[in-house]
């Protein structure tokens, strides 16, 4: 087996897990009696405080993503999308202000 071909095979895999920065001390020690309690790891203990989280704030998100798509005149699940595919931008104050003007051109042609 040749250098190339065995570097190839010793490189790692891509690591996909979330990484954060982190927590300080006093959360730490939360998150460690968390885990204790549960008798789970500290990994899946995170993962599960994180999930809960999000479903928590799932209504607060769906109005924003709202507030986002009524902005680009798209749709919720057009703006949604958009954001998964990286394809969404913020938009600055003059785009706003020309979506603005032409929300209001199109209301005064109907």
């Amino acid at each position: 087996m040749d250098s190339a071909t065995f570097k190839l095979l010793k490189m790692p895999k891509p690591d996909d897990r979330l990484k954060i920065a982190p927590l300080g001390e006093p959360y730490m020690d939360r998150l460690e009696v968390e885990r204790f309690l549960k008798d789970s790891s500290i990994a899946q203990e995170a993962t599960s405080l994180l999930r809960a989280k999000l479903m928590e704030r799932e209504p607060f998100r769906k109005k924003l993503v709202k507030e986002l798509a009524a902005k680009r005149g798209l749709t919720y699940e057009e703006m949604w999308s958009d954001i998964l595919t990286g394809k969404a931008q913020s938009l600055n104050g003059e785009e706003v202000s020309r979506l603005e003007e032409l929300r209001s051109e199109e209301a005064t042609e109907e």
